[in-house]
């Protein structure tokens, strides 16, 4: 093992032996290189003529760029063309940071790590995969779940899933959660929460939630060493009252000695920049400080550096103009009246009794989805197939269920969309 590797392991093991316990044998190996070419690099980025890093500059020192790219973006070339560190820009890194506690007030006070920079969602599960999951893990998550968790994690590093019942009549079946938690000897846990839900669209309410954590806790007291991978791609939102407000992080970050929170976030969904690739992993456990913390962000960049070296500059870049825009948060909120807009829409139509004699809504109340599922005798992939062949109609299929994305429908469509899928169950059903 490289002693760069050994020096962090030795950090975490002094400051929690749980978090040790946890790292997957690669998260165990992996390290930030503080040697070599990126410390030789640093050394020699005050002198006059630095011929270390693997760029080209202007004759002035300025990054070497195309004009017909420059001339597209209104900002500094320094902030468009050359790498963002490993770890992420530290500006964004701290600004969002700040913005995790405006977000979750509860978590004043409490001490977590600084985020580091992903290439979005997926890579921040993928590096939460290379950290924690080995191929004799299980990952704990609902059995309804977004498919790319079979990619990231069972396919890259041979972790399996384990699916629990997601649903109880309208809420969460906190039972089936409680009972797989708690299966088996007493040891590492690994589980995925994805609040709201993708592909159900629900969100716990308060009170599930605080149950939610009460099970958690329960299950750590009893020895268990559990990591939680927090996916909260869709935070903030959420469209019915009584629903938690803050991320589950907020109650776990400093929950248990034997508990480990990891946020997995960005503004991808909640600031509608699909394509930035910006996204960040956040530590939290009770008693964690700066070194452990520390620690575990060398090991996360350096888990990012051996894989796509850093995260998109310019994304961070423009991401930062807004967050530091005056019209950021009047912006943000005219986009999520609009969602809100869409949900309502969606709800009043499937007040339709007609619609009950071939689907019925699974529980929802945010994010960018909701499922209907399927009366017996309906075939999803079947009736996907009609929809896009004779009412120019797309959605998601899975099984019995189907998925629609009422986030990329208008609001004006919301009606023509579900009376054609009521329409395509009764020529299926015919």
């Amino acid at each position: 093992m490289n002693l760069q590797a050994e020096e962090l392991n030795k950090i975490i093991q002094e400051k929690s032996s749980v978090v040790f316990d946890l790292l997957s044998q690669r998260g165990k190996e992996i390290y930030f290189p503080k040697k070599g070419i990126l410390a030789q690099s640093a050394e020699a980025g005050k002198a006059s003529i630095n011929a270390t890093i693997g760029t080209a500059v202007e004759d002035d020192g300025s990054p070497m760029r195309l004009e017909s790219i420059a001339a597209k973006v209104d900002l500094k070339p320094q902030r468009i063309f050359l790498y963002a560190p490993s770890y992420g820009r530290p500006d964004i890194r701290a600004e969002w940071k700040k913005m995790i506690y405006r977000k979750n007030p509860s978590m004043a006070g409490a001490e977590i790590s600084l985020p580091v920079v992903t290439s979005a969602l997926t890579h921040g599960i993928s590096m939460a995969g290379y950290l924690f999951c080995d191929p004799t893990d299980q990952v704990i998550v609902p059995n309804l779940f977004w498919e790319n968790y079979t990619l990231t994690l069972t396919n890259a590093y041979g972790s399996q899933l384990k699916p629990y019942n997601l649903f109880k009549k309208d809420g969460l079946d906190l039972g089936a959660f409680e009972t797989t938690l708690n299966e088996g000897t007493v040891g590492k846990r690994i589980v995925l929460l994805n609040f709201p839900n993708n592909p159900a669209g629900y969100t716990p309410t308060q009170v599930e939630q605080d149950e939610m954590v009460k099970i958690i806790n329960a299950s750590a007291g009893k020895g268990n060493k559990i990591v939680l991978l927090i996916d909260d791609a869709y935070f903030g939102l959420g469209y019915e009252a009584g629903i938690a407000t803050e991320s589950i992080f907020a109650s776990l970050c400093t929950l248990h000695e034997n508990v480990l929170a990891v946020k997995i976030d960005g503004p991808t969904k909640e600031d509608y920049v699909w394509g930035f690739r910006v996204g960040f992993l956040t530590y939290g456990i009770k008693s964690g400080d700066a070194a452990l913390y520390g620690a575990l962000e060398s090991k996360t960049a350096g888990a990012i550096r051996g894989n796509i070296s850093n995260a998109a500059n310019i994304s961070q870049s423009l991401l930062m103009e807004a967050y530091t825009h005056p019209e950021y948060e009047n912006q943000k909120s005219a986009k999520y009246a609009i969602m809100k807009a869409r949900y309502e829409e969606v709800k009043r139509v499937l007040q339709n009794e007609a619609y009950k004699s071939y689907f019925k809504a699974l529980p929802y109340n945010s994010g960018y989805f909701m499922c209907i599922e399927l009366a017996e005798g309906l075939d999803g992939e079947v009736l996907r197939k009609l929809l896009i062949e004779e009412y120019s109609i797309g959605v998601i299929a899975f099984d019995n269920l189907i998925r629609v994305a009422f986030s990329a429908v208008a609001e004006s469509k919301i009606q023509p969309l579900f009376e054609g899928i009521y329409e395509a169950c009764m020529e299926l059903k015919g």
